[in-house]
């Protein structure tokens, strides 16, 4: 399941946050790659230590959490601290698959990585190309979002970043932990969670049905999620 969360940042904070990430020193993006990966990526990235990426971190988590469209696609126990990559002259990041565990460099926090996330932070007309395309049973999804717009999808999914050849590309990227480890599960979760919001729009929050409908959400997500 990909999902579209639109806004996570405001343009305001994405300036704001553009100001405090750009003046920071970059460094090759192959510094967290696995062996893999290392063959299929040219990019720069923020040191995970540095001042300026944890304090961006910290300002996309804080959104994140206010944000109802991520908690109810994700459901999240555990978010990555957000890294930040940076893609010009040519760089490009080849088909690959995100690691399974991830975790910190300073090893204080260790997830299993259900969902990746990319939260776009460059306007998609000031670089070509860098084209996010995740493939899945359906075929392949190019994505190219509005600066502080974000993509969710399972991290299991096959995906690249093409090549951009006018510009420069920056984005956050982190992983999530799910309380629900199976993609198709979380589906059904985040699609009953939907229509129930739409439901009480229309018939009242009261509404004896939809009672019985949010009791069968919560005893769901009561059998299948992992604390």
């Amino acid at each position: 399941m990909m999902i579209h969360i639109p806004q996570v940042l405001t343009k305001d904070q994405v300036a704001r946050l553009r100001a405090l990430i750009d003046a920071a020193a970059w460094i090759d993006g192959n510094a967290t790659s696995g062996a893999q990966s290392a063959l299929a990526k040219r990019n720069e990235q923020l040191p995970e230590d540095s001042p300026a990426a944890k304090a961006a971190g910290e300002a996309i988590l804080d959104a994140l959490s206010a944000n109802p469209l991520f908690v109810t696609a994700a459901l999240p126990q555990t978010v990555f601290p957000p890294l930040f990559n940076r893609y010009g002259g040519g760089q490009t990041f080849g088909v690959h698959i995100d690691n399974s565990i991830r975790q910190s460099r300073e090893g204080t926090v260790r997830i299993r990585s259900d969902l990746s996330a990319t939260l776009f932070l460059t306007e998609p007309e000031d670089y070509d190309g860098g084209e996010l395309l995740v493939e899945d049973t359906y075929g392949v999804h190019e994505v190219k979002l509005p600066a502080g717009d974000m993509i969710l999808y399972p991290a299991s999914s096959l995906h690249q970043v093409t090549p951009v050849t006018r510009g420069a590309r920056t984005s956050s990227f982190f992983w999530i932990q799910s309380l629900i480890r199976d993609d198709a599960k979380r589906a059904l979760l985040f699609q009953m969670d939907i229509a129930i919001q739409q439901l009480a729009g229309k018939v009242g929050a009261g509404a004896p049905e939809l009672v019985s409908l949010t009791g069968t959400y919560h005893n769901l997500l009561r059998m299948w999620a992992e604390l």
